[in-house]
C-alpha cells in the first residue's frame, strides 16, 4: 500500500528538502562568490564552460528516468519490482559508458589545449551526473524525502568542501574544480547506493523483458524529458551562443550574472521536490483551487525577494570589483526568476500530474524556436549582448505564460489580469535595475512593489485567513485528506496504460 500524504508529512518533506537546499544554497554561494575572487578570470571562464556542458548530460537517458518516475512515482520502496528496474539501470549504464568512452578517446586523439580537458571531464560527468539522477528519483518517487536530504547533503558538503581545499592551497587551475564537482557526485552515488542496495544490485530481468520494459518507460518519458530539458535550452542555448560568438573572458562575467540569479531559485526546487509526488496523491477536484493559493504567494513573494538585488549589488562591488560588468547584466536577467520558478513549481507539475507533457514539450519548443532566433539576430546581427539578455527574459516571461494557459485550459481557472501585473513589474524592476542609480533604483522599485502589493492585498490576506482557519483547499488542507488504495492502483495502471499507447 502506497503511503498516505497528510499535512504533517508533507510539512516534514518540505522542511527536511528546504534543509538540504540550505547546505545546497551554501555550497552555491562558495561556488557563486567565493571561487571567483581567487582565480582568474579566464580560469572561472573554462570553469563555466565545464557546467554549462555538463549541465546537458542528463538528456543522454532519453527519458528513460523520467518514464520510470511517471510510472512509479505513486509506489513505495518496498512495492517496486527492483528486478525490473534494476535492469533499466544495466543497459543505461551500459550505454553511458560506451558513449563516455567514445568522447574521451576523441578528445585525446583529435582536441587539443583547454578544450580537451573539458571533453574529458564532461565524459566523465555523463556516467556521474546520470547515476545520480538516478538514485535521487528513486528517493523522490517513493517519497523517502529524508534520505532524497541525505544524499544531496552529502553531494554538495563534498563539492563544497573540497572547493574550500582547493582554495585554500591557492589552486588556480580550472580543471580541479570540476574534478570536485565529479567528486560530490561520486560520494552523492555512494549513498543512494546505501539506501538503494535493491536498485543497484541484484539478478536481472531476462534481456527481452528488459527491452520491453525499457520501450515502455521511454515511450513514458521522452516526451516528459523533451519538455524539461528543451526548458534549460531556453537560457542555455543563449549561454552557448555567447560562448561561441563572444570570447571567454565576456562569457565567464555572463556566467557569473546567471550563477547569481540561479542561487535565488534553490529554494523553488526544494518545494518542487516534494511536491509532485504529493500532487499525484491528491484528489483531482482540490488541484484547481491549489493552483491559484500557491499562485497568489509564490508571485509576490518573489517579487518582493528581488529588492535585495540592489543591496545585493552594493556588497558585489566592493567583493568583486572585476565583474562589476555583470552586475548590470544581473539587473536584466533576474526576473527571470519570477517565471522560471512558476513553471518549476506550479505549471510543470500541474501538467505532469494531468499526464499532459505534449503541452509542456509544445510550450517549450515554440519558445526555442522563437528564442534561437533573437538569440542569433542579438549576436550575429546585431552583436548586442544586452539586446540578447532582454531577449532571454522575454522568452522566459512567454513560455511561462504559454504553459500556464495550458493550464488555464485544463483546471478551468482564469488569472489573466495577474499576467499583465508581472509584466508590468518586470519591466519596471530591469527599467529601475539598469537606467537609474542603485539606491535611486531601490528607492522607485520598493514603491513599484508596495502598489503591487496593496492591489493583491486583499486576496493575499484572504488566502492567510481561509488557511489559518482551514477552510480552503489549499495545500495544507488538501494533503490532509487520505488518498484511497484503490485510486492509487487504478491511476498506476492508467499511467502504464498511456505510456505502453504512446509507444
Amino acid at each position: 500500500m502506497a503511503q498516505k500524504i497528510t499535512t504533517k508529512k508533507f510539512a516534514t518533506n518540505v522542511i527536511l528538502s528546504i534543509t538540504a537546499q540550505i547546505i545546497s544554497m551554501a555550497v552555491s554561494f562558495v561556488l557563486t562568490l567565493i571561487v571567483p575572487k581567487f582565480i582568474d578570470e579566464y580560469q572561472y571562464a573554462y570553469w563555466q564552460i565545464y557546467v554549462l556542458y555538463v549541465g546537458y548530460v542528463g538528456v543522454l537517458h532519453f527519458g528513460l528516468l523520467d518514464g520510470i518516475v511517471l510510472r512509479y512515482s505513486k509506489y513505495d520502496y518496498e512495492e517496486l519490482d527492483k528486478r525490473k528496474i534494476l535492469s533499466q539501470l544495466q543497459i543505461l549504464l551500459t550505454f553511458i559508458t560506451t558513449l563516455s568512452g567514445i568522447a574521451v578517446i576523441v578528445a585525446l586523439v583529435a582536441i587539443g589545449g583547454a578544450s580537451k580537458i573539458i571533453i574529458i571531464l564532461v565524459a566523465c560527468g555523463v556516467i556521474t551526473k546520470n547515476l545520480v539522477t538516478y538514485g535521487s528519483y528513486m528517493f523522490q518517487i517513493t517519497n523517502r524525502i529524508s534520505k532524497y536530504v541525505i544524499m544531496i547533503i552529502s553531494q554538495r558538503l563534498a563539492y563544497g568542501l573540497i572547493v574550500i581545499i582547493l582554495l585554500a592551497l591557492r589552486v588556480n587551475n580550472f580543471y580541479w574544480y570540476c574534478i570536485a564537482d565529479l567528486c560530490g557526485d561520486c560520494v552523492g552515488i555512494i549513498i543512494a547506493i546505501i539506501f538503494n542496495r535493491g536498485l543497484f544490485f541484484g539478478k536481472l530481468f531476462p534481456n527481452r523483458e528488459a527491452f520491453k520494459e525499457l520501450k515502455l518507460n521511454i515511450s513514458s518519458g521522452i516526451i516528459l524529458m523533451m519538455a524539461n530539458w528543451s526548458s534549460m535550452l531556453m537560457i542555455g542555448g543563449a549561454k552557448m551562443i555567447i560562448q561561441w560568438r563572444w570570447d571567454e573572458l565576456l562569457f565567464g562575467k555572463v556566467s557569473f550574472a546567471f550563477s547569481v540569479s540561479n542561487v535565488f531559485l534553490v529554494f523553488v526546487t526544494a518545494i518542487s521536490v516534494v511536491l509532485f509526488p504529493s500532487l499525484q496523491r491528491v484528489e483531482q477536484d482540490k488541484l484547481p483551487s491549489m493552483y491559484k493559493s500557491i499562485r497568489s504567494i509564490l508571485s509576490p513573494l518573489l517579487f518582493f525577494v528581488m529588492i535585495f538585488y540592489f543591496v545585493g549589488c552594493w556588497i558585489l562591488n566592493m567583493w568583486l570589483p572585476q565583474y562589476s560588468a555583470s552586475l548590470q547584466y544581473l539587473g536584466i536577467l533576474l526576473p527571470i526568476i519570477i517565471f522560471s520558478s512558476k513553471v518549476s513549481l506550479l505549471t510543470n507539475n500541474y501538467l505532469k500530474v494531468y499526464r499532459k507533457e505534449k503541452m509542456m514539450l509544445l510550450a517549450n519548443v515554440v519558445s526555442i524556436i522563437y528564442g534561437v532566433l533573437l538569440f542569433v539576430l542579438c549576436a550575429y546581427v546585431l552583436n548586442d549582448l544586452y539586446a540578447l539578455l532582454v531577449c532571454v527574459v522575454l522568452i522566459i516571461m512567454f513560455n511561462s505564460i504559454l504553459s500556464e494557459i495550458f493550464v488555464m485550459k485544463t483546471i478551468h481557472v482564469k488569472i489573466i489580469k495577474d499576467f499583465i501585473a508581472e509584466g508590468v513589474m518586470t519591466v519596471g524592476f530591469i527599467l529601475c535595475a539598469t537606467k537609474l542609480s542603485l539606491w535611486i533604483g531601490c528607492a522607485v522599485y520598493a514603491g513599484l512593489f508596495i502598489i503591487y502589493a496593496l492591489l493583491n492585498y486583499k486576496s493575499i490576506v484572504a488566502l492567510f485567513k481561509n488557511m489559518l482557519r482551514k477552510k480552503t483547499p489549499a495545500v495544507s488542507e488538501t494533503l490532509q485528506r487520505d488518498t484511497e488504495t484503490s485510486n492509487i492502483n487504478v491511476e498506476a495502471e492508467n499511467s502504464e496504460e498511456e505510456g505502453s499507447d504512446n509507444s
